[in-house]
């Protein structure tokens, strides 16, 4: 019996040293899967609106009104950036109580026009919109509705806002999709994609909406996988397809003479027109978990997709009948963060965002041949600015490279910008009318990046 309690004693023994081992090989993963789950860090409370609600809205000469950037492309306006971090850049302001609750994060990106900026938060019993001054921060309009959300990962939008004039629409995990009025945060309308059919993939609706002259169009799944709603009524205009809505935004793209939508859906990606939802095809892109999370790229007519999971990419040569594959490689597959096509080349993270050990690629569009990679800069997000790309790890250390297919080029970088940072900072960086705003869950911080002044709304901002 004694030597028998031994060997029992001794198999524990190994057994818990290999978890420990293994708890400390998967650390990273470990803090991030953990870490994201809650709301950590101090929430401040929510000011009173500081500047009067019926001050005139304005735009300004560097915008940043959507996903992507109003043109889709992932480039921001800005121009005259300093590219010498070694001091660090200069906040300008922080704000810490867009989340409130400890299950309430948000991952939504802000968006700016002029002298308004938009961006969703969350709290106990509902979703939350925040309308602040891009200056010093203050609080010009908040607005909400009760929304019931699971839990995983927060209970906050994934979505990211779209301004359009003097309305801004934002897209919930729940499905609510909400016209509001910019000037006053009044709510214009509201729908829910699930009344039409719709259902919520495994870690919510994220669909960023996509605005047209006269539509505003989401991904909705199950019987609805896209709905097209009038913008300003908020009725439906058509619906399309079925079965379970991807992650990725919703692209634009011509093809020959139709003006077409491309959504990266759970299993595939299919290619709509705009006016009506017709479906043109669709092809199968099979993923883990069907998580399609990754904007399409378009150049001229092909396209692009890559998911993670080492699913890899696929480059495919697409008119109004078929979808035809030019390669199809493991060479980069990203999570969840958007690539970049310059000069013929793809530029961007490959993969998973559970961890800071990602690889940086440049890859030639035509025939998918790797040039270079790097570990440099962790794993995290990008967007282009100024001639340079600006990149944000999971950490929230940023740096700024050269698009350059022969080589890797470093510019310069600047660490912690976020502060102390307790599981991974997904959200992707916001470059707007010469500043830089960062979100991680109840936080966001701006920065002055730009060197040359600004024009806003006929007013001029010296940007130091």
């Amino acid at each position: 019996m004694k030597k028998a309690i031994k060997i029992i004693g001794v198999i524990l023994f190994v057994v818990v040293l290999i978890a420990a081992g293994v708890a400390i090989w998967q650390w990273d993963t470990i803090s991030i899967i953990f870490g994201n789950k809650n709301i950590s860090g101090p929430v401040g409370a929510v000011p009173e609106p500081a500047i009067q609600q019926e001050l005139p809205l304005t735009k300004g000469e560097a915008d940043w009104i959507c996903w992507r950037g109003s043109r889709g492309d992932g480039r921001s306006g800005v121009t005259g950036i300093s590219t010498d971090w070694s001091g660090g850049l200069q906040k300008k302001w922080q704000v810490d109580f867009l989340c409130r609750g400890r299950v309430s994060a948000t991952w939504s990106a802000p968006v700016v026009q002029g002298n308004r900026l938009v961006v969703c938060g969350r709290d106990e019993t509902g979703d939350l919109v925040f309308c602040l001054s891009p200056e010093d921060g203050s609080l010009i309009w908040k607005s909400s509705y009760p929304a019931e959300a699971k839990s995983n990962y927060g209970t906050g939008s994934r979505a990211t806002p779209w301004i359009d004039d003097d309305r801004v629409y934002t897209f919930g995990r729940s499905g609510d999709l909400v016209c509001w009025n910019l000037l006053n945060g009044s709510k214009l309308w509201h729908k829910n994609v699930n009344d039409e059919g719709g259902e919520a993939p495994t870690w919510g609706h994220s669909t960023s909406p996509l605005v047209t002259d006269t539509l505003v169009i989401v991904n909705g799944g199950g019987t609805a996988r896209t709905i097209a709603y009038d913008k300003k009524t908020g009725a439906v205009e058509w619906k399309s397809g079925g079965g379970q809505a991807g992650y990725a935004a919703i692209s634009r793209m011509q093809i020959e003479d139709v003006p077409a939508l491309l959504i990266f859906h759970g299993k595939g990606l299919a290619a709509l027109v705009l006016a009506d939802g017709k479906e043109m095809w669709n092809v199968p892109w099979e993923t883990n978990y069907d998580v399609h999370a990754t904007t399409p790229l378009v150049s001229g007519d092909r396209v692009f997709i890559t998911s993670g999971y080492g699913t890899g990419g696929e480059l495919l040569k697409v008119d109004k009948s078929k979808a035809e594959v030019v390669w199809k490689s493991e060479v980069i597959a990203s999570h969840h963060s958007d690539l970049f096509i310059i000069n013929g080349f793809i530029y961007g993270y490959s993969g998973d965002s559970m961890q800071n050990k990602g690889v940086f690629k440049c890859v030639e569009l035509d025939t998918g041949v790797e040039k270079w990679s790097t570990k440099e800069m962790g794993w995290g997000t990008c967007v282009y600015v100024d001639g340079f790309l600006l990149c944000s790890d999971i950490k929230g250390n940023i740096f700024l490279m050269k698009p350059d297919p022969e080589k890797f080029v470093k510019v310069t970088g600047m660490s912690r910008s976020l502060g102390k940072v307790r599981g991974a900072a997904w959200t992707v960086p916001v470059l707007a009318n010469g500043n830089l705003f960062l979100r991680f869950k109840q936080s966001l911080l701006c920065y002055g990046i730009s060197q040359k002044p600004t024009r806003v709304g006929g007013l001029l901002l010296l940007n130091n």
